[in-house]
C-alpha cells in the first residue's frame, strides 16, 4: 500500500518498508518542505477546512486547513502562519496551512494533521523511537478491526515476535503552561481506536497509541477530559488492558519536520 502525505508518495516497496540493515533505514530522518513554505497572517479559519490568509506580499488567499479538530489555542486571527504551495496545477486550492506561530511566546505549532504519521514513520525507520525498534518491516493504513485502518503496522515475519499496531494522534491543544492535552473536541473516531487497539491486545498482539505533540512549548501531556471525558476514560481503560500510550514532541521548523524527545504522559 503506497504512502500518502500531501503529494509525496515515496516509499521503499509497494506493500511496506523493509527495515533490514542497509535497506532504507536512516534515509529520511526529516520531512522536508520542498518548495519552502510561504509566510502570512491568519485572517480567519472557517468551515473547518478553510482559512483566509494574508500573505506577506499583500495577496489574500484561501488555504486548505487539513485539521478536523476545533484547533483551540492554535488558530487565532492575527497570528503568523506558514503555507505550502500545491504542485498540482489542477488543484482547486493552491495553498495548504502547515504551521502557526501561537502567541504568547511565538510557539511553532504543526496544524496539518496529514504530517504526523509521516514524522512517526520516518523516526521509526531512522531508529529514533526506542520503544518501537527492532521490527523488520512497517506498513501503513492496514485494515484491522471493524472497518478501520491502523496507521502503522510493525512486524517481524522471521520471528515469533507479536505484530505491533500503532495509532498516531496529533496533539496541538494547550491546557496550561508547557502542558498539552488530547483531544481538542469530542472524537468518536479516537474512541473507536481505543476499542480496536484493546481488541488487538486481547488477540495476542502489541498495540500502541502514539501521541505526537505538535507544539514546541510542550513539556508534558495528559488526556483533555474537559473536552471529551469519554475519550479520557477509554484511553485509561485501554492502557489498563495492555495498550501502550507514549508521547513524543515533534521538531517543528519552517524548512522541515522531525522527531523530538519523549514527553511524560499523565493518565
Amino acid at each position: 500500500m503506497p504512502w500518502r502525505v500531501g503529494d509525496d508518495k515515496t516509499m521503499c516497496g509497494s506493500d511496506g518498508l523493509s527495515l533490514a540493515p542497509n535497506a532504507c533505514s536512516g534515509q529520511r530522518e526529516r520531512v522536508q518542505f520542498d518548495p519552502l513554505l510561504t509566510p502570512g497572517t491568519l485572517v480567519r479559519r472557517y468551515k473547518r477546512f478553510l482559512a483566509d490568509v494574508l500573505l506577506d506580499d499583500g495577496r489574500e488567499v484561501i488555504a486548505h486547513c487539513p485539521n478536523p479538530g476545533s484547533m483551540k489555542t492554535c488558530a487565532e486571527p492575527g497570528w503568523r502562519v506558514w503555507l505550502s504551495p500545491a504542485m498540482n496545477p489542477a488543484r482547486k486550492l493552491r495553498w495548504t496551512w502547515e504551521i502557526v506561530i501561537a502567541e504568547p511566546g511565538g510557539v511553532a505549532v504543526l496544524v496539518n494533521t496529514a504530517r504526523p504519521n509521516r514524522i512517526v514513520y520516518d523516526a521509526i525507520v531512522a531508529d529514533q523511537v526506542p520503544e518501537l525498534s527492532g521490527y523488520s518491516s512497517i506498513k501503513t493504513e492496514v485494515r484491522y478491526g471493524e472497518k478501520s485502518r491502523v496507521d502503522l503496522l510493525l512486524s517481524d515475519p522471521n520471528s515469533e515476535r507479536a505484530d505491533c499496531y500503532v495509532e498516531v494522534k496529533s496533539v496541538t491543544l494547550s491546557v496550561g503552561p508547557h502542558q498539552v492535552g488530547f483531544p481538542d473536541s469530542v472524537t468518536k473516531r479516537g474512541l473507536k481506536h481505543m476499542v480496536e487497539l484493546t481488541r488487538m491486545v486481547e488477540a495476542g498482539h502489541r498495540a500502541v497509541v502514539f501521541f505526537l505533540v505538535s507544539r514546541m512549548d510542550a513539556e508534558q501531556m495528559r488526556p483533555a477530559d474537559e473536552f471529551d471525558p469519554a475519550y479520557g476514560a477509554a484511553l485509561r481503560a485501554a492502557v489498563d488492558a495492555g495498550v501502550e500510550a507514549i508521547a513524543y514532541r515533534a521538531d517543528i521548523r519552517v524548512d522541515g519536520l522531525g522527531m523530538g524527545s519523549r514527553l511524560p504522559l499523565t493518565l
